[in-house]
């Protein structure tokens, strides 16, 4: 399923938002000028790698400071055309809304806090690891996170595939957001039996279910409900 659109308006400007899917696009450009080799260095230096966040910890990484950093760096690092695609797409659908509610600044340390500490959940679980965490992913899940709980009715534009139709239909975001939770969660637990030391890359299941929870916890803290608004209630009695 791939959201296109919600029916929550929003009384401002989303300059965060714009700004940051700006800075994705602008990055990512700059890794499709690189050769293999100098992309792979950029990775290595800018994501974070598990193994050298663990030995930050321990005191056996001269570069502790430059590990902590990539904490947030990593956040503008994108694999591909569908991973930096599909994570502006729902940073525009999700994020507006999130911004509405928190104001500039405090969703900007919002978005960033919750990317940071979706990649400590992936490092959690998979503390050796050396494959690069990269990808806004799980700051996007933190979004989605305070979506569920501010806008739960909110209903999304998605695509749904049907055998061989494609068609849309409009999804209450606790239907939409809760079952792709479910499905990180689950995944999560799956990679669990899977090799930590692999040279191969994949999905950061468990940074997107950690972001997601955080985005839950830290979206009240920083106003989340402090602002009346959201989409009318389609169940309510009209008279």
């Amino acid at each position: 399923m791939v959201p296109l659109n919600d029916d929550n308006p929003i009384s401002i400007t989303p300059v965060v938002v714009y700004s940051l899917i700006a800075i994705n696009i602008v990055i990512f450009l700059f890794e499709m000028s690189l050769s293999e080799p100098a992309l792979q260095q950029f990775f290595n230096t800018y994501a974070v790698v598990p193994e050298e966040l663990t030995a930050s910890f321990t005191g056996g990484d001269v570069n502790a400071g430059g590990e902590w950093l990539t904490l947030i760096s990593s956040q503008f690092l994108h694999g591909g055309f569908l991973h930096v695609g599909g994570n502006m797409l729902y940073l525009w659908v999700f994020g507006n809304n999130i911004e509405d509610q928190l104001g500039h600044v405090k969703f900007l340390i919002f978005y960033l806090a919750c990317g940071a500490l979706a990649a400590l959940a992936q490092w959690f679980f998979m503390p050796t690891s050396n494959v690069p965490t990269l990808g806004a992913s799980g700051a996007i899940a933190g979004i989605m996170g305070a979506y569920i709980i501010r806008f739960p009715r909110a209903r999304i534009l998605t695509l749904v595939p049907l055998f061989i139709f494609i068609t849309t239909f409009r999804i209450p975001a606790i239907f939409f957001l809760g079952w792709w939770f479910i499905q990180q969660a689950l995944y999560g637990l799956m990679s669990l039996g899977a090799t930590a030391n692999t040279g191969s890359g994949g999905v950061a299941y468990w940074a997107h279910a950690g972001g997601f929870v955080f985005g839950v916890v830290l979206g009240p803290i920083l106003g989340l409900f402090s602002k009346p608004g959201g989409p009318p209630n389609p169940y309510r009695y009209r008279r």
